[in-house]
């Protein structure tokens, strides 16, 4: 719409006040301005976009439809030049923020964090664990580290490392466990958010699942502590794992008799900018290189 093209800057601002505060007077106390220009912005406003945004009583304001959604998108806009200008007028880095899932968080990343640190001492890091997503319009977030593929979004994507499915035990228990058969005498842990259960594994093994599972979880970092502590044996990915095989708390005792489940995971998602934080390609590099795999990108 050419029109839009010409709209003044100031005629949003107005918009944004009396939308969020839903009353011309509250926004016109706030920006220093008459009602009575208030109600003309917002008439000059109706009269260039050709649409009410207001339903006026005696009473009260209130947004039309069309109103509450200009307002979303409005907002969205003005917190990014807000952003924009903090970037650019600060004389401190802003930090680079990471949304994770938080198994991938405490099994893999924190591990490795050290070094990154030693390395970048200067890249201010903050980091935020949660089975969400990161909504990047709507959140600080610079990168997301997400379990399972994303739905399809304008957001780039990355898929990481092939990880790996296998039985995973303490060594006490691994030395009770020398053919598949004899999972059936011991308790099964299942971590519920897993994408391939321990049914799925039983039957790429040709094997019956069993009907009952002794310990169930919603986290995969709860499940492998489980399995540390020997309560039993845990379907787990060998990369979340790794810290632990490394140690010796757990072993697969059926690696090369059964046949493990691969599948990607873990996803880097990132919107697509111009200009991303400057500590971006810095942080996604050093992911990618520790994870052992080029550089590519998909869109999501």
């Amino acid at each position: 719409m050419k029109q839009i093209r010409k709209l003044p800057l100031p005629f949003l601002r107005v918009f944004e006040a009396a939308g969020r505060t839903a009353s011309f007077a509250a926004a016109a106390q706030e920006l220093d301005l008459s009602p009575s220009a208030v109600s003309h912005s917002i008439r000059k406003l109706e009269e260039t976009v050709n649409l009410r945004l207001f339903q006026r009583s005696t009473r009260e304001v209130t947004l039309t439809r069309e109103g509450a959604i200009l307002l979303e998108h409005v907002q969205r806009g003005m917190d990014e030049m807000r952003r924009g200008l903090a970037l650019v007028t600060t004389d401190d880095p802003s930090p680079l923020r990471l949304h994770t899932a938080p198994s991938f968080a405490t099994q893999w990343l924190l591990p490795r964090l050290a070094g990154f640190v030693r390395e970048h001492p200067n890249i201010d890091l903050r980091f935020s664990a949660s089975t969400d997503y990161a909504r990047f319009d709507e959140d600080d977030f610079d990168l997301d580290i997400v379990y399972g593929e994303p739905k399809p979004s304008p957001h780039e994507k990355i898929p990481l490392a092939l990880e790996k499915l296998t039985p995973l035990c303490a060594p006490a228990l691994a030395e009770q466990i020398r053919r598949p058969e004899d999972l059936y005498a011991h308790t099964l842990i299942q971590c519920d958010v897993q994408l391939f259960q321990w049914k799925g594994w039983f039957e790429a093994n040709q094997l019956t699942p069993p009907h009952h599972y002794g310990l169930r979880f919603d986290r995969s970092s709860m499940a492998i502590a489980a399995a540390v502590d020997g309560l039993g044996v845990v379907l787990e990915s060998t990369l979340l794992a790794e810290r632990e095989l490394n140690k010796g708390t757990l072993m697969c005792p059926l690696i090369g008799s059964t046949r493990e489940v691969p599948y990607i995971g873990h996803y880097l998602v990132y919107p697509k900018r111009l200009h991303h934080h400057q500590a971006f390609d810095t942080f996604k590099t050093w992911l990618l290189n520790e994870l052992g795999i080029e550089h590519r990108t998909e869109t999501a």
